[in-house]
């Protein structure tokens, strides 16, 4: 459990780390990609070393006792990494999903304010991207 919370504390300084760097830079909104590239590989560099300190047997010394129960932690370990990168990537298609269709409905909402239940709707589809990433992880984490 200990092992969750310290990659949940990596991966919020890392984030805050990158908002620093790009507050310190200058970066804006509108260098979104760099942005978005910069959170990914500070992602990926996580769930790689996630991964490493996992199948090596853990962060204490006391989890090489058993070989039996390094597996038993490796699996649940492992199964908490798959919940978060599921909701995680639905979550990010979801933003870019409703990114792209908000806008579109707030311009088509001022050209005809008739529409606002169909465009109401895409918005609502999007959304569901993320519901889904939230589903996934419920049944991986309650297997």
């Amino acid at each position: 459990m200990e092992f969750v919370l310290i990659i949940a504390i990596a991966l919020v300084l890392s984030t805050v780390g990158i908002g620093v760097t790009c507050v310190n830079k200058g970066i804006k909104g509108k260098n979104y990609k760099q942005l978005m590239g910069m959170n990914i590989t500070a992602l990926a560099g996580i769930i790689i070393v996630a991964t490493i300190v996992l199948l090596s047997g853990g962060i204490t010394a006391f989890a090489a006792e058993e070989a039996g129960s390094n597996a038993a932690q490796s699996a649940e370990g492992l199964k908490y990494i798959a919940a978060a990168v599921s909701i995680g990537i639905s979550a990010i298609g979801s933003g870019i999903a409703v990114a792209s269709s908000g806008a579109a409905a707030l311009g088509a909402l001022s050209e005809d304010p008739k529409i606002f239940g169909k465009a109401f709707v895409f918005v609502g589809l999007a959304e569901g991207i993320a519901i889904y990433g939230l589903i996934v992880s419920i049944l991986i984490l309650n297997a």
